[in-house]
């Protein structure tokens, strides 16, 4: 079984009641109740024993995990202590859990390691129903318990009670049931489903508090695992055009009433359903969404659908209250401008918030400027972003390096809790074990790896002192140009804080190229501090990553960018600047023309590209018979996966000196020796769904 941590006391709740504490001096309420197991050993060991509060007769189990015993206290109880009195057959892992109705359980203790005998846990927790729900015995029987006592106090929910903003402007605060909340977050990257693995990890990093952007059905097992390790869940409600610039759905807030009634809808349903969990924090509806819409309009009617859009949250706002009055609502935007909208449209948000990176310490300003009389949350926040970033020699955003995304998450902790009063915390991003393009930028952990920033995140929550922390590459040194498949020469510096040894793995990434997200892992050969990997075999911009890794489960990663040029072979190219024709060619479209004569231009940016149709080809006339010895192809990325090199004395018989049914984009280098004037590029297949698309079409004599 998955193992978890025990913690003293865990808020827990379930559909219909608040989460409250004892008020009155608390009573023993498990005595002589209507008591149920999953199973019995036998008829002298029923479950009613364990609650007869007669210390000589035992309920036990069949010989089998797991195994359960439930007491039915016949009303709505707030709970401060469950003991119970094992006999030789306990319990090593268990937790003890509440229910409304005696079908949806969530835990207020989880223990393991337990030794049995007499064992006592104060709790904090309300329901009708309690039960011990045993999960690893500790012995070859199943399990047995003298007595199972619940103690607590009947009746309803108490006031205060529940998360709230209280306080006045400029001296806000959040507080969970009646106690200060300070938001030390992450945003959650992993199935929701598989939440109760990360959660030890997140207690010790002293995150208390993760943020989603959709809550559905499938979100409360992510909100049982926290509620059971004392954390609390920001659920978002997703809006279009979620996500911000670059981002899809264009939804009219100002005519689309059906997809504002359905969204409506769903927010309704979600927060009914969890609006008694304790798992929940707050609810957050939309994100990015006044900012992406200038991805759907403009001028005048942009700024009609941003009013419209912030009228429709404040109705969102209103039916939540109507439905949950002990969780704020808030509204994420990816720019504090956005604020001005609600503050005109959107009075029934508790707080605002905003992801913020590059810019993240001018929001305080940007607060006092605009004149709002809101406290906030941040939602997003780590180093700056591909968006906010110089280019670099090559002409693509410089990502940060890992020392630089380590500073970046502290400074942005330091300068959100450094509005005192108004800004509650945040959640950093992200927590996610995802390892691509956006992962490596971004991810605390990707792979399941920690980084840097991970233990920056870490020791800016105040949690746990880490006993080892992962290498840090100091210098990462590529050329700006490579030969498409000659070896690339990275020189690195790095240490490891804890002299482990360090294992080096690389990487490529196509993103610049054709927006591709995936790392390409590609063999590395390791010379001290050079590492040699081969370059891509296609043209254009690439992110090669090195990747140091201490055996330890901490990584450290850096990644430049390298442009993949064509090789130059040696000899002279005959057919540059000689005529050419070709069976079609491309003539309108972004950047339309490409004519044959692109290809035989000596310019590595222009190219030909053809319709999209099979067969094509494309034909160079060296202006009198030549003797050659090489041909390159230098492809687009709409290449050739079937095509022939023909030759020709007049431009009519042709006769075929090389052929490929394999070809794979990129350089094609063929060494072939002919003589003739015409040569012929003749393609029968195309390795895309586009047409044919050459950069260069070289024919060369040595």
């Amino acid at each position: 079984m998955a193992r978890v941590r025990s913690i003293c006391t865990v808020v827990a709740v379930l559909l219909g009641f608040a989460v409250v504490p004892a008020q009155a001096a608390p009573t023993l309420l498990s005595q002589g109740k209507p008591a149920v197991a999953s199973s019995t050993e036998n008829g002298g060991t029923p479950a009613s024993a364990a609650v007869d509060g007669d210390a000589g007769t035992r309920w036990s189990s069949e010989w089998s995990a797991p195994q359960w015993l439930r007491v039915d206290l016949g009303a709505s109880s707030a709970l401060s202590r469950v003991e119970l009195d094992w006999e030789g057959a306990y319990a090593t892992a268990f937790e003890i859990q509440v229910s409304a109705d005696g079908d949806a359980w969530q835990p207020v203790r989880s223990v393991t390691g337990a030794t049995g005998g007499r064992q006592g846990y104060d709790v904090t927790g309300t329901g009708r129903y309690v039960r011990v729900h045993a999960t690893q015995r500790a012995n070859g029987y199943g399990v047995s318990l003298w007595e199972f006592r619940v103690f607590g106090t009947q009746g309803g929910a108490v006031p205060g009670s529940g998360v709230h903003v209280t306080g006045s402007q400029g001296d806000w605060q959040l507080t969970v049931d009646g106690q200060p909340w300070v938001v030390k977050g992450l945003t959650w990257g992993p199935p929701a489903a598989d939440a109760a693995r990360y959660m030890p990890e997140l207690r010790s990093m002293g995150v208390n508090t993760l943020r989603t952007w959709g809550t559905d059905a499938s979100t409360r097992p992510l909100l049982d695992a926290a509620a059971s390790h004392g954390l609390r869940v920001i659920n978002g409600f997703w809006l279009q055009p979620g996500g911000g610039p670059g981002s899809g759905g264009c939804v009219n807030y100002v005519t689309d009433a059906q997809y504002k009634a359905d969204v409506l809808g769903q927010i309704r349903q979600w927060v009914t359903t969890y609006k008694d969990h304790p798992g929940v924090l707050m609810w957050n509806v939309g994100n990015e969404s006044i900012l992406g819409l200038q991805n759907c309009y403009s001028g005048a009617e942009l700024e009609n659908q941003r009013v419209a859009y912030a009228r429709y949250l404040n109705e969102a706002a209103r039916a939540i209250h109507a439905i949950d009055t002990g969780h704020p609502v808030t509204n994420t935007d990816a720019w504090t401008g956005a604020w001005a909208y609600l503050k005109a449209h959107t009075p029934d948000l508790d707080l605002y918030s905003v992801n913020s990176y590059g810019n993240v310490c001018q929001v305080r300003q940007d607060w006092i400027s605009g004149g709002h009389t809101k406290p906030y949350i941040l939602t997003e926040a780590g180093p700056a972003g591909e968006w906010e970033v110089p280019d670099d020699a090559n002409g693509v955003p410089a990502e940060p390096t890992d020392v630089q995304k380590r500073d970046g998450y502290t400074q942005a902790w330091n300068c959100i809790v450094g509005h005192t009063g108004v800004s509650f915390g945040g959640t950093l991003f992200h927590y996610g074990t995802e390892y691509d393009f956006g992962a490596v930028w971004f991810n605390l952990t990707p792979a399941g790896k920690k980084r840097l920033s991970f233990y920056a995140v870490q020791r800016a929550f105040g949690g746990a002192t880490p006993a080892n922390t992962p290498p840090v590459i100091s210098a990462m040194t590529v050329p700006q140009t490579v030969a498409a498949g000659a070896p690339l020469t990275i020189d690195v510096a790095a240490a490891d804080p804890n002299g482990d040894a360090i294992a080096w793995s690389a990487a490529f990434n196509s993103k610049y190229i054709d927006n591709s997200g995936a790392l390409a892992a590609t063999p590395v050969q390791v010379n001290g501090n050079r590492l040699t990997v081969t370059a891509p075999d296609r043209l254009g911009v690439w992110k090669v990553y090195v990747m140091a890794e201490d055996g330890r489960g901490n990584i450290g990663i850096e990644t430049r960018s390298v442009r993949v040029v064509a090789p130059q072979p040696s000899g002279v190219n005959v057919a540059q600047g000689k005529a050419t024709t070709a069976s079609s060619y491309q003539q309108v479209g972004d950047g339309a023309p490409f004519p044959p004569s692109n290809a035989v231009d000596g310019n590595g940016s222009s190219r030909w590209a053809t319709d999209w149709a099979d067969p094509q080809w494309l034909r160079v006339d060296l202006g009198a018979v030549t003797t050659f010895q090489h041909v390159q192809l230098v492809w687009e990325g709409a290449f050739g996966r079937a095509y022939e090199i023909q030759v020709s004395d007049d431009g009519n018989g042709w006769r075929t000196v090389h052929g490929t049914t394999t070809g794979n984009g990129g350089v094609d280098s063929i060494d072939v020796t002919a003589t003739a004037r015409y040569v012929r590029l003749h393609a029968t297949q195309r390795g895309t769904g586009f047409g044919y698309s050459l950069y260069e079409f070289g024919v060369y004599r040595r």
